[in-house]
């Protein structure tokens, strides 16, 4: 994981635009035909009520879920259609709500199989070293079973696994959820770390106000719907984002 160039010339142009995507569940449309982008180099965070279609967006955005209509295009080309591992080495990464972690591998069994598309094998234990530089808590039970680690833990190891494939962009969903204060703070410091590195993240989060907080800029999801979107600051002052989000 090796730190990014921040003055990459792709940087601020879109590295992920969504255009028209609707994503349906049997016959109830859950996205109704949302725009967005997010640019080279961002932190863009994806706000709404349970239910609203954030997940539903992050899995037809990694070939999770089929899309209805619309299109997705990532780095310049269309990616709807194409399979999640097609996706991966493509640079595209997502750690998934509930952390997806394989409870019955180690630590570092969990970090090699993020690292399943490359073929640099020092690099890879180079980047491992890497992780638990960030996961110290992770370097001292990598013999461990994932599915012995609390919850905290292994929203860690997902988090770690999913750099291991050294991701352009970033997806992740709901990281802080069902996390202790102490936790959901170190969480959002390594998510802020990561973005600092160059890696851009498409952020989903309950926790509304510490999402804008870390962004640059949000878009706010309501029933399948975009409804707002805009400077991060500016969502965070908005007082309809306050009374339905921030409970203002």
């Amino acid at each position: 994981m090796p730190e990014q160039n921040q003055k990459d010339p792709s940087a601020g142009k879109p590295l992920l635009s969504i255009k028209g995507l609707r994503v349906a569940y049997g016959g109830i449309m859950a996205v109704k035909g949302i725009d967005f982008e997010v640019r080279a180099g961002e932190l863009v965070s994806l706000i709404g009520a349970n239910g609203a279609g954030k997940t539903t967006t992050l899995k037809a955005i990694t070939g999770l879920q089929p899309m209805a209509d619309g299109d997705i295009v990532f780095d310049g080309q269309s990616i709807r259609g194409k399979p999640a591992h097609a996706l991966v080495r493509m640079g595209l990464a997502m750690v998934p709500e509930g952390r997806g972690t394989f409870t019955r591998m180690t630590i570092d069994e969990n970090l090699l199989m993020g690292s399943y598309t490359r073929g640099d094998k020092q690099g890879v234990q180079d980047d491992i070293e890497r992780v638990f530089s960030i996961f110290p808590r992770l370097k001292e039970r990598r013999a461990q079973l994932a599915g012995t680690m609390s919850g905290g833990e292994q929203q860690m190891l997902a988090m770690g696994r999913a750099m291991m494939c050294r991701p352009r962009m970033l997806l992740l969903d709901e990281p802080s959820m069902g996390l202790s204060p102490i936790m959901v703070d170190k969480i959002f410091e390594v998510v802020t770390e990561i973005a600092r590195q160059g890696v851009t993240i498409l952020l989903v989060e309950q926790n509304a106000k510490r999402a804008l907080e870390l962004a640059q800029r949000g878009y706010v999801l309501d029933s399948g719907t975009m409804t707002m979107g805009g400077e991060a600051s500016t969502l965070l002052d908005d007082p309809r984002v306050r009374a339905a989000y921030l409970g203002e």
